[in-house]
């Protein structure tokens, strides 16, 4: 029996999700070349990637994941995950959006200097941020997204209408001002192609609009008010939050007061909530509680390595880099859920989880960069991703 007992709340990040039939896999990096760069606004880049043939299979990816990229900057390797605006039904690309983060080392140098034809190291696709789709549903989905939030809302949108003729998406996008909207065009000509089944409403913190709804940041008061004058048919519906923190926050909190269930918001964290930044150190042990050096198990290719791990010391994962494995990691915050295992063996705890559903910490599915074993003998096996 697998014990998870998490000591991190998992927050807004905790919603469920009907996931599609889709082949696991373990994340692994290979190197592909840009084909396009073009600027979206002032501080943002659009990034396309040629998929070669031979990794068509490996790149495949749902509606609202990511890609995960290596750089390195001044001889340091950083890894940075963005979200994938392109659809998966345009099989012959896979574009990224960048957003120029101030003080931003690898989003800096991408937005300032990538061009056509650079060769960058890019992890197969991962992520959860999405809902399963079928021809047959009528569904009402409803987004709501802040500044760079609306990455992943782009092709969740586009795949969702093209798949779902009967189906219709509203979406509430904030952001300072007119100049700053990510994809602003693209949006006018998507409500242009379906102008029944497409309502963009755009909200924004320095704006003038006559109608005071449209101005000012989302709060929670703000979202209900939105919620209540747009959002009243009857259709079964799904919620996809992406933005800042506080943002999701609010909307979350708007929508949990109005009766949604949990199971029907989806929530896309791009960085580690602030109240968890601080928590670093694994947490002590109870009393009666394994506090000595576990022999864990690592399954990853097939192939079985032994690790040493103090269950008061390092997450699994920065044992198993520490060793010279390679194994799959991108955040290390709890986030991005790419160093996802499954724990076959002993009994482990989590110190955060903002990225696996209850039904994956109930299969035995942890987070090694947030894992801390709590028996004399745990296997993890990276392969059951």
């Amino acid at each position: 029996m697998v014990v998870i007992e998490s000591n991190g709340s998992q927050g807004v990040a905790s919603a469920t999700f009907v996931a599609p039939k889709m082949v696991q896999r373990m994340a692994r990096f290979h190197t592909l070349q840009v084909a396009n760069v073009s600027k979206e606004t002032s501080d943002c880049i659009v990034v396309d990637f040629k998929v070669p043939e031979a990794l068509r299979t490996d790149f495949s990816f749902t509606h609202g994941q990511y890609l995960t990229l290596k750089l390195h900057v001044n001889g340091e390797e950083l890894r940075r995950s963005y979200s994938i605006c392109s659809s998966p039904l345009d099989k012959d690309h896979i574009s990224i959006a960048v957003k120029k983060v101030d003080k931003g080392r690898a989003s800096t140098q991408l937005v300032e200097s990538l061009k056509p034809g650079a060769p960058l190291e890019v992890m197969t696709p991962m992520g959860n941020f999405f809902t399963h789709l079928d021809a047959a549903q009528e569904r009402h989905y409803v987004a709501f997204a802040a500044g760079s939030g609306i990455t992943p809302i782009l092709s969740i949108l586009v795949t969702a209408l093209r798949t779902e003729p009967r189906s219709r998406f509203t979406l509430f996008y904030g952001n300072s001002e007119t100049d700053r909207i990510i994809f602003r065009e693209k949006l006018k000509e998507f409500e242009n192609h379906w102008p029944d089944r497409l309502d963009v409403h755009h909200i924004l913190s320095k704006g003038v609009d006559e109608d005071a709804l449209f101005n000012g940041r989302i709060t929670t008061t703000k979202a209900k008010e939105l919620l209540g004058r747009f959002i009243t048919d009857a259709i079964h519906k799904e919620f996809f939050i992406c933005g800042p923190e506080q943002m999701m926050v609010n909307v979350s909190e708007a929508l949990e007061n109005m009766g949604v269930a949990k199971a029907h918001i989806h929530v896309e964290l791009f960085s580690t909530p602030v109240a968890a930044e601080t928590k670093k150190d694994a947490p002590p042990a109870s009393v009666g509680e394994f506090t000595g050096t576990a022999t864990v198990k690592v399954i990853m290719d097939g192939r079985e390595h032994i690790l040493q791990v103090p269950a008061n010391g390092d997450a699994v994962l920065d044992v198993a880099l520490d060793a010279g494995l390679d194994v799959p990691f991108a955040c290390k915050g709890a986030v991005c859920c790419t160093c996802k295992a499954r724990v076959l063996e002993g009994q482990v705890e989590m110190d955060m989880n903002y990225s696996l559903t209850d039904g994956e910490v109930a299969d035995g599915y942890v987070l090694t960069c947030q894992t801390h074993p709590r028996s004399a003998n745990v296997t993890i096996d990276y392969d059951q991703h």
